[in-house]
């Protein structure tokens, strides 16, 4: 299986550049602290569908999707610190490609555990 091919590779990296562009208006002195957390969290997600991709198996690409969703979980989590903090208004734009990249990745994942064999 190609990463490349799959549209939620495709929809994680659009997302990517969504968090890039919402926190390119954050204060300066957030550049290591909310700004890297939220991108490197974020850049995570394609990451990881990649290397699951690439190790071949259905068992990996789970694994790996699994820790796709827990990167998303944190992208949700440091966009409402950064609204309680002020820094964004509204992310409603962004929440829209937060919830359609979660029902992707679950869907994802609910395919490939029909076709992983745990024996």
């Amino acid at each position: 299986m190609y990463h490349k091919d799959l549209e939620i590779y495709k929809k994680s990296m659009d997302f990517v550049v969504s968090v890039y562009e919402l926190t390119n208006n954050f204060p300066k002195d957030e550049n290591f602290g909310l700004i890297s957390q939220l991108r490197r969290a974020a850049i995570s997600i394609p990451s990881n569908i990649a290397e699951g991709c690439a190790r071949g198996s259905d068992k990996q690409i789970y694994h790996f999707v699994n820790i796709a969703l827990g990167s998303l979980a944190e992208v949700e989590t440091q966009l409402e610190i950064s609204q309680r903090l002020g820094y964004i208004k509204d992310f409603s734009y962004i929440e829209n490609d937060f919830q359609s990249l979660k029902s992707l990745l679950l869907g994802f994942r609910k395919h490939i555990i029909k076709r992983v064999d745990y024996d």
